[in-house]
């Protein structure tokens, strides 16, 4: 049981450290321009050899990015909740019972990540100046879809998991 406790923890920080790398990093939308030069762009800031807010992003028009960044950060902090009340239930919960509590937190994790992930790939088009669409996802949005299912197998995991001596 002590084996499964481990790998279920360590699964947890793993979904964990995806979903704050992919909110964070700035590689999610990935264009190359005049031979070498980069330009990453996140939810936030579009870098090359500088960084700078993205247009618009603070306006009605940019409702689906600011909807992205809202999904992305609430998904970590219910990723970092969701462990910490594991953390209690393993101690504070009677023999036999499920961790219930913990699984719908994270499951609605899962949920965001699902739901952030799905509109930046509906609308990335309207993310991004007309001189930048002519990009590739890059890692941290590739990381976001990753986190997906880690979120969603953790999840379904304490579901699952009853606590046994």
């Amino acid at each position: 049981m002590l084996i499964i406790l481990a790998f279920i923890i360590l699964f947890h920080v793993a979904a964990t450290i995806l979903l704050f790398v992919s909110t964070i990093n700035n590689a999610w939308w990935v264009v190359s321009q005049t031979g070498r030069e980069l330009i990453y762009t996140d939810l936030w800031y579009s870098c090359n050899s500088t960084c700078f807010p993205i247009e618009n992003s603070h306006t009605v028009d940019a409702a689906y990015l600011q909807a992205v960044q809202a999904t992305m950060i609430l998904a970590t902090m219910l990723c970092c909740v969701s462990f910490f009340v594991f953390i209690l239930q393993l101690f504070r919960l009677k023999q036999g019972e499920r961790f219930v509590f913990t699984a719908i937190i994270q499951l609605l994790a899962s949920l965001c990540v699902m739901i952030g992930a799905s509109i930046y790939t509906a609308q990335k088009s309207s993310f991004h100046l007309p001189s930048l669409e002519k990009g590739i996802y890059g890692s941290s949005y590739i990381l976001a879809w990753i986190s997906f299912p880690m979120t969603l197998i953790s999840g379904l995991m304490y579901l699952v998991l009853r606590k046994r001596k």
